[in-house]
This record gives C-alpha cells, structure tokens and sequence, in this order.
C-alpha cells in the first residue's frame, strides 16, 4: 500500500474507544515509516453520538480529510454506522464491520425499526464485508473495554505493518493497564480470516 495514499474511516458511537483506535493506528503507521493524517468528528460523544476518524497514509499525504467515496477501508464499530457511512467507502472497498448493535434512541422508544438487512446493503458497494463479534472476543480477552483493540486486530490483517509494531504501540498505550486483555484482544481479532471477495459471513 506504500505507493499510494491509503484512506481508513473508523466509525461508531461515542464510548466506543474509536479515538484511541485511531490514535493507536496513527502510532503504528508512524512507526513504520509512513507520513499519516488523521482528522476526527465527535459531537455528543458521552451521550453515544456518532464518532468518526479519517486516517489517511503512505508517502505523502497532504490532507487529513478522506474524499466522499475514496475510503479503502471503513471500520465499523458498530453495524448501523457502519450503513450511515457506506457511501464514504469506494465501491469494491473494504468493510470491517462490529456486530454490536447499540440502539440509537428513536429505536430503542420504538419510534423506527433498526434495520434487517445492513448486510444486505453493505454488500452492495462493499467487494470484501468482515464481521467481527469484537465485544464477545473482547469479554473472552479479559475485557469489554477491549472491543476497540480487537478490531484493530482484525485491521491488521489487511496492512502491510509487521505484527510487532502493533504490539509495541499496544504495550506503550496499555502499560498501566489493562495491557495483557488488550494484547489478547488483538490477537483474536488478528487471527480472523480474511474473506475470500463478498463475505460468506453474515452480519445476523
């Protein structure tokens, strides 16, 4: 991927651990050698509002701001965002998609339905959708709070950055605590295989 920007948006709601994801991400690509951008939009975070972070890579990059429809890889956090933001990624793109569902407040009153078929629609412009049950690997891990750092595992799979690199940033992050539930976490979500083209797995 070096001879071209890469773009990679992650998603999801506030509480998520999305900024730290993106934070952890940027450290790594650093560390690697490539110049990296990132820009964030956050609203009413503490309340679950939706959270997103462009981060953009290779040998130069210029702007922080991924282009609508040009995102190599969307990162989901959480399956309805995940459809809010599929016309950020470029059609034949990838999705890497939490099967966590947290109920915006219209559904949780009963106002709207959440929808039933967001694999369905992901599938329509996505070439490759991996979904990821990051919350139940991460309670296996150790730890909820470690959903985030699963996914990254699972981002991982799809960069050319040596697995070392990844964990160094998680054991700088992490050295305080929490580190060998993250360092688990990751590993499970780095041992997911990658889908073969459209995703045989299905977000239920």
């Amino acid at each position: 991927m070096s001879g071209k920007v890469t773009n990679i948006r992650l998603v999801g709601v506030g509480g998520q651990g999305i900024l730290v994801a993106s934070e952890l991400l940027c450290d790594v690509l650093l560390t690697s050698g490539y110049d990296v951008k990132k820009s964030e939009v956050h609203g009413m975070a503490q309340r679950g509002g939706t959270v997103n972070s462009d981060v953009r890579f290779g040998q130069i990059v210029y702007s922080p701001t991924i282009p609508d429809g040009e995102a190599d890889i969307l990162l989901a956090f959480e399956k309805m965002e995940a459809l809010r933001s599929i016309l950020s990624l470029k059609a034949g793109g990838v999705a890497i998609v939490s099967e966590q569902r947290i109920l915006p407040t219209a559904v949780a009153i009963g106002k709207v339905e959440y929808p039933s078929d967001i694999a369905e629609r992901l599938r329509e412009r996505a070439g490759e959708v991996l979904a990821v049950d990051a919350l139940g690997m991460a309670i296996q891990a150790g730890s909820k709070r470690s959903a985030n750092i699963c996914l990254l595992g699972a981002l991982s799979g799809f960069l050319e950055v040596d697995e070392s690199l990844w964990e160094g940033a998680i054991r700088d992050r992490f050295r305080h605590k929490g580190l060998e539930a993250n360092l688990k976490a990751f590993a499970l979500g780095r041992s997911m295989p990658k889908p073969e083209g459209r995703s045989k797995r299905d977000l239920e």
